[in-house]
């Protein structure tokens, strides 16, 4: 990420290879309206004009942005991203986009960290013309560059947006470099002195009775993993609970997925990455809140020890579950996670998982959905949802959902819908059986975790590292109150 200064001088006095400027559609343009109107920019929201600055000011390359007449935090937080893309060549940029508080200087430089994301560790040609576009440092020019507020303002900003990119490394990684021992060694490296962690190797999920996160990984020559990740700070107030659903790469397992359907599944550890970069970031920025994460870290594959339709296995809290499709295995090592959260008595519950296919088509490619026990709680992130930038939406749990969770004639539970819709609530509703009475929302992010098409914004192409600042607002807010 680039280092990020704010300064208060004036965009025309600035020096940088490339001045990014923020235009609404009714702002007088100055000094460069003749050449946007050449370029027939109108400063509509989105709009991305790049032209030299002709000596006009200490930045020889204008890269003109169009803003909304009153942008929010996500509204700069793109801009600021589109600027930093459009500016090919500079390694060094002045952000002028009119902040109107720290809270929106914070959103920028998110922006500009998030936007400058770039996942090549794997190719062993770096191209001249690519490597000269790295941006290495930034400063936002902004009325409010008292060096206290705005100082603490850009380091949560990169705190987060490290958390993220993190995130983002982790689902870019190729399923074959980080199966579950791998991935638990580096969760463990990963995490700073003040998050201990704990991993559970087969033989202790074993002793703890940890069926689900067994069965689905006993297909696999790759054992299974749990993480748990505790941050106890003084003076917490509030525990928090996190679980993250981490199949490091899903076959599908005897209910094996078409070929092309397994070509992105390095996904379906997503959730799992990002209960782990959030507790990360909390820690890292201090929050006074308790935190327990379990990261539940599994392969499905197929084999002769694969569990087969018809098992039925036995989770951590007692329940037995049958099995009807092992391609619906995300639910199964949840389930284990969810009972031993519950455990840990905390005041609230939420899990992350790129559990349903159905909620993406209800909600589409980059939306999350939202699912929860309690009305209070689902609006609370759905607030923090908003304010952190990231699309989430409210869906039920159908009073209908909980006895067709019921309706095996040899378990205590069913593990797969027998209908082919309501799956995303089904899911939701098993999984609710293993929260008791806690306040618990599920987030399932199935499609906004990974992005097949162009990158746009800051989202790249691939992992995009989402519920990561959900979680971390989240975690604010409820440390505030």
């Amino acid at each position: 990420m680039p280092e990020l200064t704010v300064s208060s001088a004036s965009p025309t006095t600035t020096r940088a290879d490339a001045l990014v400027l923020g235009i609404r559609n009714d702002d007088d343009a100055g000094e460069f309206a003749d050449q946007l109107a050449l370029l027939n920019f109108t400063g509509d929201d989105g709009q991305v004009t790049v032209f030299p600055s002709g000596g006009a000011v200490n930045a020889p390359l204008i890269v003109a942005v169009g803003l909304p007449e009153t942008p929010t935090g996500e509204d700069l937080r793109r801009a600021a991203a589109r600027g930093v893309k459009a500016a090919k060549g500079a390694s060094t940029l002045a952000v002028a986009l009119h902040p109107a508080g720290v809270d929106e200087v914070a959103a920028i430089a998110e922006g500009i960290n998030l936007g400058t994301y770039d996942f090549d560790r794997y190719k062993t040609k770096k191209k001249g013309v690519k490597a000269a576009m790295v941006v290495k440092n930034a400063v936002i020019l902004t009325a409010f560059a008292r060096k206290t507020t705005t100082a603490k303002a850009l380091d949560r900003a990169a705190t987060i947006a490290a958390a993220v990119n993190q995130t983002r490394d982790w689902v870019n990684s190729p399923p074959g470099d980080l199966r579950p021992p791998e991935f638990a060694r580096q969760i463990s490296e990963y995490v700073p002195a003040a998050v201990k962690a704990e991993v559970w190797d087969e033989k202790r999920l074993a002793k703890e009775k940890c069926g689900g996160i067994l069965g689905v990984g006993q297909g696999s020559d790759a054992p299974p993993r749990l993480v748990k990740l505790t941050y106890t700070p003084t003076g917490a107030t509030k525990h928090l609970a996190l679980v993250g659903k981490g199949i490091t790469f899903d076959s599908g397992g005897l209910s094996i997925k078409p070929g092309a359907s397994m070509q992105t599944m390095k996904l379906d550890m997503a959730g799992a990455a990002a209960i782990v970069a959030a507790i990360v970031a909390i820690a890292q920025l201090g929050l006074p809140i308790q935190v327990t994460a379990f990261a539940c870290l599994a392969e499905n594959m197929p084999s002769g020890s694969a569990t087969r339709p018809g098992d039925v296995l036995t989770m951590r809290d007692g329940q037995t579950v049958e099995v009807h499709n092992t391609d619906a295995e995300g639910r199964l090592v949840l389930a284990d996670g969810l009972a031993l959260a519950a455990e840990s008595t905390p005041d609230l519950i939420v899990d992350v998982a790129t559990l349903t296919g159905a909620c993406m088509v209800a909600l589409g490619l980059r939306t999350a959905g939202i699912l929860s026990n309690d009305d209070e709680l689902s609006e609370q992130v759905f607030a923090a949802s908003h304010t952190a930038g990231e699309s989430m939406w409210p869906l039920p749990i159908t009073e209908e959902m909980k006895s067709v969770v019921r309706s095996s004639s040899i378990a205590d539970l069913r593990q797969h819908n027998p209908k082919p819709y309501g799956g995303t609530l089904f899911a939701a509703a098993f999984l609710r059986e293993f929260v008791g009475e806690l306040p618990w929302a599920h987030l399932d992010i199935a499609g906004p975790s990974f992005n097949e098409g162009s990158a746009y914004d800051y989202t790249p192409v691939g992992g995009t590292g989402t519920s990561v600042r959900t979680l971390v607002q989240l975690a604010t807010e409820l440390s505030e109150g």
